[in-house]
């Protein structure tokens, strides 16, 4: 008996059963679960990852815990009270602290008494008055005594006559400190004009300055710096006044720095400073600094200013902790976006081919039951 196209049974059962493979349809399936066991759990990993992008706190949190834990705090303050760095210590008890992180017992109480010693009246009295000869602040104190510097523009002026005169005589000039000391001169007549309203922005320059003078400025920030000064300060200006800054004449120097520097073409740098105003404001003046050691860029520092502002003393224990981790993914966006479309893509394969083998079956049950039919038909009519 031949079907309606004129074939037998028989071929026709060929065709069918050709057309209508199951098993390659099936190990692609299996094959794609395998893929998709692997790939899917990271490509949801990435999504999170971009979903936290923007948020320092987030990031940090997510640094902290892989890698924070008991014996990495005791560890860490036994470290800086060994290096006298009262102020390390105690961030890291108020990390642990807020992490429900057991130390070791008396240690807390040994990070109390160095605080105590450190924020003694001599201890402090010292640290002001080296802030304000060197410009190279440590601790609050310090930073308390260089900013009084600046602000009465006698440390702005003192590190301007030295780049200055470094300049007028052909020797090896730090043009980043002479830039932040010249742009400092002219936000401090902003500063008194507005009543304070530009602190923070005097006192971010201030800390950037600090930062340069004692290596803590990271350099990819110092080159980014250094290429925003150039828009915001008149280079052959600067150059030409820079032999008659004079420590003794302080208004040669404000008038020069005035001239040079174009303020209103000072909104990155201005923004960057107010971010690091912000960061000594809430977290101090060590975790500006620690800061401007890991930023590589003004957009970084904003970020460690946000986590300033969520953890407070706690954030130099995170910036130890997690370095550039606490404020950046350590993955890059690429990586994140192949992980993402590699899921998304295994994902929609995976079910359309379970959709294709959904299909065959279907097809070949359905034709199974019709080649029954008809091999009962072909047996009524030819019976043997």
């Amino acid at each position: 008996m031949r079907d309606a196209e004129g074939l037998a049974p028989k071929t026709v059962r060929t065709r069918i059963g050709r057309e209508l493979r199951l098993a390659p349809v099936l190990l692609i399936a299996a094959l794609l679960a395998v893929a998709g066991a692997y790939v899917v759990p990271r490509g949801f990993e990435a999504g999170h990852l971009f979903a936290i992008e923007d948020d320092p706190e987030a990031i940090a949190e997510r640094a902290l815990a892989s890698s924070f834990n008991s014996d990495l705090a005791n560890r860490e303050i036994e470290a800086a009270l060994a290096a006298k760095d009262s102020d390390l210590a105690k961030s890291f008890v108020d990390l642990a602290a807020d992490r429900q992180v057991a130390l070791a017992p008396g240690l807390v109480d040994r990070v109390t008494a160095a605080v105590a010693e450190d924020a003694s009246t001599s201890h402090a009295a010292q640290s002001f008055a080296y802030g304000l000869v060197t410009g190279e602040p440590d601790d609050m104190p310090g930073l308390a005594g260089t900013a009084l510097g600046d602000l009465f523009v006698f440390g702005d002026i003192r590190d301007a006559v030295r780049e200055g005169s470094r300049m007028a005589s052909g020797q090896e000039v730090d043009e980043l400190i002479l830039g932040l000391a010249c742009v400092g001169l002219a936000i401090t007549a902003g500063t008194y004009v507005t009543g304070g309203l530009a602190a923070p922005v005097r006192m971010g320059l201030t800390v950037a300055k600090a930062a340069r003078k004692t290596g803590r400025l990271s350099v990819g920030l110092a080159s980014r710096v250094s290429r925003m000064m150039r828009g915001v300060i008149d280079g052959p200006a600067l150059r030409r006044a820079a032999g008659s800054f004079s420590i003794t004449e302080p208004q040669l120097a404000v008038r020069a720095a005035r001239d040079a520097v174009k303020v209103e073409r000072a909104g990155g740098l201005v923004d960057m400073a107010r971010n690091v105003g912000r960061v000594q404001a809430k977290a101090g003046t060590k975790a500006a600094l620690d800061g401007l050691k890991i930023a590589e860029t003004p957009a970084e520092v904003a970020r460690v200013a946000k986590l300033a502002e969520k953890s407070g003393s706690r954030t130099r224990a995170i910036l130890k902790t997690a370095g550039r981790g606490a404020i950046a993914l350590s993955v890059a966006t690429f990586n994140l976006t192949t992980w993402i479309v590699g899921a998304l893509f295994t994902v929609l394969m995976f079910i359309a081919s379970l959709k294709s083998a959904t299909e065959r079956g279907a097809r070949r049950f359905f034709r199974y039951r019709k080649r029954r039919r008809m091999d009962r038909e072909a047996a009524a009519t030819f019976p043997v």
